[in-house]
């Protein structure tokens, strides 16, 4: 296999260009603090120039190349601190690639629906959005590295915007959310660290010279002993544990997305959660795989709780940002299943399952806000029958919901049939097990729907909405652009021309990818096929082409 490793020789510019945009973007909105106006163009602007430069990756990378055994494309890597052997080394295989598309597409969403957003008082535009360009550097810096020290440098620093995302722009108790999400992170993190100057160690002894090139890492697992594998393993699964959640390293969440402005809620779950679970496809498996072997079972185990357990929970939320917090984590325990049941069909699904439930989620959120902005409240029984004065927000909400609970046709369906078949050959039992967390995402999803948007008008939010022409309640983040367009004069507004323009992306990637969702398997396949032969083991299913 070609591992792609280029030392010290510069190579392709366009990722460090992809990781380099959204920082200068930031930098210019610092200066556009007073300016909203600007502040929003500008944001938006760079956000469409790096969508632009994702749509360049994606045209650049060979799938050809890598069916041959080319492991990282568009590499990029010069010396930095030489003394320890680190690079700027940045490359991508097909799980980067996508993961770094994901986030190319919806912060310019994102950045739309912000766009008339009210922010709480003392607060600005210009820092809003600096914070929103901020984070997704780290993630493309995160996704991008293939240097391991430099992705704990990116794993940790992205931990720095979104806490200011939560902390100054989130709801009444964004404070105890922002420090309880960046004290869990940051426990992680440090944990890792430990790992990461294990695995430093440990390739002294190999080579006879420190390396954090993960080319060369990889190359070296197989010499290292089985015991010290665990070790490293377990530092860094319990950091990605938390990025992703996975229970029970998971409560951090329902506070941070229920807390969090909308924009920062769908970036932390849309994206910068499957870090967590990128974090196990990339490092955990191939630079530990007797580890991965040996700990599997206990990875399932946690999963399949997950699944279920966040499945009840949900199911029992009042707060509409916590339902669909906790849905996330058991969407979550699908992935883990995919990816620990040593399957190129199952790591497949769960690599397209990290990119469908980016969009299936980060629409439920966008939905949600789009109900505070109306109506003033979080709570799922302040509304009631909205279908009869805002349908096309209930059709929007419909397809989101059913996409969240993977109805077929919809993206979600593919990747999930595709962990469940790919793992039920290794994982019998777990797989059994995880099929009941379909029956409870049907009943949370349609339960939540019916009780919003089905019925008779009813609820303080609606009913008060309605009585007040559409000003919003007392505390409420009402958008001018919302509360400017009514439905036959209601005061509970139907979805306005900018909030449709935010949606309609979403919907047809959520179309799209339920009935064609060829075209990103084609790009994940060879990067799983490799992860496969990383890890060791023979695949227990013949795919072919894994499923398109």
């Amino acid at each position: 296999m070609n591992t792609g490793i280029v030392p010290d020789s510069g190579g392709n510019p366009l990722l460090l260009i992809l990781f380099l945009v959204p920082v200068v973007g930031a930098l210019v909105l610092v200066g556009l603090r007073s300016n909203p106006g600007a502040a929003k163009a500008t944001a938006m602007g760079f956000a469409l120039l790096q969508l632009v430069g994702a749509i360049v990756a994606w045209a650049s990378y060979s799938t050809a190349a890598a069916e041959a055994g080319t492991r990282f494309q568009l590499e990029f890597s010069v010396p930095w601190i030489p003394t320890f052997g680190t690079h700027i080394a940045f490359g991508v295989d097909g799980i980067a690639l996508v993961m770094i598309v994901l986030t190319a597409v919806l912060v310019p969403v994102l950045m739309l629906y912000a766009w008339s957003e009210k922010l709480p008082e003392g607060r600005t535009v210009g820092g809003y959005l600096a914070l929103l360009l901020s984070a997704q550097a780290t993630l493309v810096g995160v996704f991008a590295a293939t240097d391991v020290f430099l992705f704990y440098v990116f794993f940790e620093a992205m931990l720095i915007p979104m806490y200011f995302l939560i902390g100054r722009f989130g709801g009444a108790r964004r404070q105890y959310a922002a420090v309880k999400f960046f004290l869990y992170s940051l426990l992680g993190g440090l944990i890792m660290l430990a790992s990461l100057i294990g695995l430093y160690v440990n390739s002294l002894d190999a080579i006879g010279r420190g390396t954090f090139t993960w080319a060369e890492l990889q190359q070296i697992a197989a010499s290292t002993s089985t015991s010290t594998q665990i070790w490293l393993f377990l530092g860094f699964f319990v950091a990605f544990a938390i990025k992703a959640p996975l229970f029970p390293f998971h409560t951090w969440l329902p506070d941070a997305g229920a807390e969090a402005p909308i924009v920062g809620a769908v970036l932390l779950v849309g994206v910068l959660d499957k870090v967590g679970t990128y974090g196990f496809l990339r490092y955990c498996l191939p630079l530990f795989p007797e580890a991965s072997k040996v700990l599997a079972p206990l990875v399932l185990t946690l999963a399949v709780i997950g699944i279920i357990y966040a499945a009840l929970l949900a199911v029992g939320q009042s707060d509409m940002s916590r339902l669909v917090a906790y849905t996330s984590v058991a969407h979550f325990g699908f992935i883990a299943l995919g990816i620990f049941s040593f399957s190129s069909q199952a790591f497949a699904g769960a690599t397209l399952y990290m990119v469908n439930h980016g969009l299936s989620t980060g629409m439920l959120f966008v939905m949600v806000g789009m109900l505070i902005a109306r109506g003033g409240s979080r709570r799922i029984a302040d509304y009631g029958g909205v279908a009869k004065v805002a349908p096309l927000m209930a059709g929007c909400l419909l397809v989101a919901g059913l996409s969240s609970l993977a109805l077929p046709g919809t993206n979600s369906f593919v990747s999930e049939f595709l962990v469940l078949v790919g793992s039920f050959p290794n994982a019998p039992v777990f797989t059994i097990i995880a099929t009941v967390g379909i029956i409870f995402a049907a009943l949370y999803v349609l339960w939540f729907y019916q009780r919003t948007m089905q019925g008779p008008l009813r609820g303080d939010a609606v009913l008060g909405a309605l009585e007040r022409g559409g000003a919003g309640g007392p505390g409420a983040m009402v958008d001018p652009g919302v509360a400017a367009t009514t439905t036959g004069g209601s005061g509970f507004p139907d979805l306005s021309r900018r909030e449709i323009g935010v949606l309609t992306p979403l919907i047809v990637l959520i179309l799209v990818l339920g009935f064609v969702p060829g075209p990103v398997l084609d790009v994940i396949n060879p990067s799983v096929a490799a992860t496969m032969q990383e890890v060791g083991l023979p695949d227990p299913v013949s795919v072919g082409g894994t499923a398109r």
